[in-house]
């Protein structure tokens, strides 16, 4: 029905005939003239109708904005000042010869333009949010992003294979989603977390080299950049090392990055432990651009009578860390009072703090509540241990070291946003030897913190059973960029001995093991060889790359934050029959 799209329409088409399909973005009536604005996802062009022609002209009086049209016309060169720089179409016109109404619009519920819109309102209609060119854009960009990564993987000898649906339940940290079964009433499927076994049964199949863009599902609290389902680049590889699959993996980046945005990024990325990135920014992802760094001070303060301070200082678990903020002197209390109830969404009972006027006078030359508790010695240390200034201000955070490593480290990004300091351009980072477990106090157990399969440092089963379990790494590594994880991965356990020692730190016993994950455990018994892989978000790397503010923003139909879905009103109630069918009976709720 056309021979071009609307932003193919340049000068290289002058003086011929083209036919376009698309939407009417702007009609204008000029005195006897009337434009209009055709658009489709490629772009917009200026279509001109004159009543030379008074068939198509009364047709063109007759259309608004959102009728779907078909046009033919001759294209021609825009009047002088008219141009449009702004437009690939914008040198040119198209004379309209004939107009055809192939469906009217009603008017939409917002205007494509309003950028004011509410979020509700535009996934209640996406399907015309998703008409807005920036929305287009970023959808294309995804599209170009997911064909430059099957392109480079297959170039790299990557195999493109699918994995099932429909599975079984396994532990991997989050909720299943979780699909009765009708023929077997009463057993249920879940929805995939991840490939993660499957695609180590294709690495014990000999098929050496698996990638796969999947959906996967999590039932857990959402976020900016969680959806209840997702999109995942899955990769898998045998016979390497944490060095070979993190090399492939930067080229991969680099490449894209160079080959979508023009941006290059400088190899190789470097590498950070994660002890030193929780200790430097208080998380596992930090985000290097922001110049911001917390300073351990406990050991300043195991003496001082203030018992805010004194007590954390002493607890093998606790921590009393400092971040000093250049000129922050300038923020007045009502700004730090916010601060103080911000960190307090992270489990902080407060916001200790200096003004340093004049280091040079020591504590005469500082300006806080809590200088009086402190002896002499212990302010020259910290003021010389975080190099304060004149003019700086120094926050503290002194309690359990989870709880001030997640206040602090999210005050650090803020400051960074608030006053600023954020650095422009592209900072990757791995981040490497993991804790292979963590220790859960509601629980009283220790939980995988990558997933069970991963691999330990140490090579043999009897080192880890004598190993203290806290203390064991994992050869684990996440890349991040940006403050953002955008992909997680590690070496695989691919001895069966070493993976039951494993299941067996986290208190799975023989029978458990073999009644979850059984089919992996007996693959391992016929010649796993050594393999590992990783995972990328492919919506928060569409994110970062489209400097979007959420990964609705780049997913066609995503879901809102409850994980409901305004466009189709899914989660949704089902029938009598249907449920019977599976066998299934909803519980009555009690009202108080």
């Amino acid at each position: 029905m056309r021979s071009h799209y609307c932003g193919q329409v340049t000068e290289a088409l002058l003086d011929t005939e083209v036919e376009l399909c698309g939407w009417v973005h702007r009609r204008r009536d000029h005195g006897g003239v009337i434009f209009i604005d055709l658009r489709d996802r490629d772009g917009l062009v200026q279509v001109v109708f004159d009543p030379d022609r008074p068939e198509s002209f009364a047709t063109a009086e007759s259309v608004r904005g959102e009728f779907v049209l078909r046009i033919h016309g001759r294209v021609r060169r825009r009047p002088a000042g008219t141009e449009n720089p702004n437009l690939n179409s914008g040198q040119v016109e198209v004379l309209g010869h004939e107009l055809t109404v192939l469906n009217t619009a009603k008017t939409p519920p917002f205007q494509l333009d309003d950028e004011e819109v509410g979020e509700d309102v535009r996934l209640r209609h996406r399907y015309v949010d998703l008409r807005r060119p920036e929305m287009v854009q970023k959808l294309r960009t995804r599209a170009r992003i997911t064909g430059e990564l099957r392109r480079y993987l297959d170039g790299h000898g990557f195999l493109d294979i699918e994995t099932p649906m429909l599975t079984r339940a396994t532990p991997e940290g989050a909720r299943d989603y979780l699909v009765p079964s009708r023929v077997h009433q009463g057993a249920f499927y879940a929805l995939p977390q991840s490939p993660q076994l499957f695609k180590q049964l294709l690495m014990v199949s000999g098929l050496d080299r698996y990638y796969q863009i999947t959906r996967c599902f999590r039932d857990e609290d959402l976020r900016a950049d969680r959806q209840p389902e997702f999109t995942q680049l899955d990769i898998e590889t045998s016979f390497t090392d944490e060095d070979g699959i993190m090399a492939l993996m930067e080229g991969m980046i680099a490449e894209l990055f160079a080959t979508v945005l023009g941006q290059e990024l400088a190899r190789p990325f470097p590498r950070m432990a994660y002890a030193e990135a929780v200790e430097r920014f208080g998380i596992d992802r930090p985000d290097l651009r922001i110049p911001l760094e917390l300073v351990e001070v406990a050991d300043l303060l195991t003496d001082v009578e203030f018992k805010v301070f004194s007590t954390p200082a002493n607890d093998p678990k606790g921590r009393v860390a400092a971040l000093r903020l250049p000129a922050g002197g300038e923020l007045t209390r009502k700004e730090i009072d916010t601060y103080t109830e911000f960190v307090g969404r992270y489990g902080a009972k407060g916001l200790a703090y200096i003004k340093v006027n004049d280091p040079a006078k020591g504590r005469e030359g500082l300006q806080s509540p809590i200088i009086k508790f402190m002896p002499d010695a212990a302010v020259t240390g910290i003021l010389e241990r975080v190099g304060a200034q004149a003019g700086d201000l120094i926050f503290f955070g002194a309690d359990k070291a989870k709880v001030v490593n997640e206040a602090l480290g999210a005050l650090r990004v803020r400051l960074g946003h608030d006053r600023g300091l954020v650095e422009p351009g592209w900072r990757p980072l791995w981040v490497v030897d993991f804790p292979m477990f963590e220790y859960d106090e509601q629980d009283k157990r220790l939980y995988a913190l990558h997933h069970p399969f991963t691999a330990p440092t140490l090579e043999s089963v009897d080192a880890l059973k004598g190993a203290d379990a806290q203390q064991l790494q994992s050869r684990a590594y996440d890349m991040v960029l940006n403050g953002t994880e955008l992909g997680g991965g590690s070496i695989r356990i691919h001895r069966p001995d070493m993976q039951r020692a494993v299941l067996g730190l986290l208190g799975i016993g023989e029978d458990e093991a073999r009644e979850k994950f059984g089919f992996l455990l007996e693959a391992l018994d016929y010649g796993a060889p050594p393999h590992g892989g990783i995972a990328f978000g492919l919506d928060r790397l569409v994110m970062l790359m489209t400097e979007s503010r959420s990964i609705r923003d780049v997913m066609a139909f995503p879901k809102t934050q409850t994980a409901s879905c305004p466009l189709t009103h899914a989660p949704a109630a089902v029938g009598e029959d249907q449920l019977r069918e599976l066998g299934l009976r909803l519980r009555k709720t009690v009202s108080a």
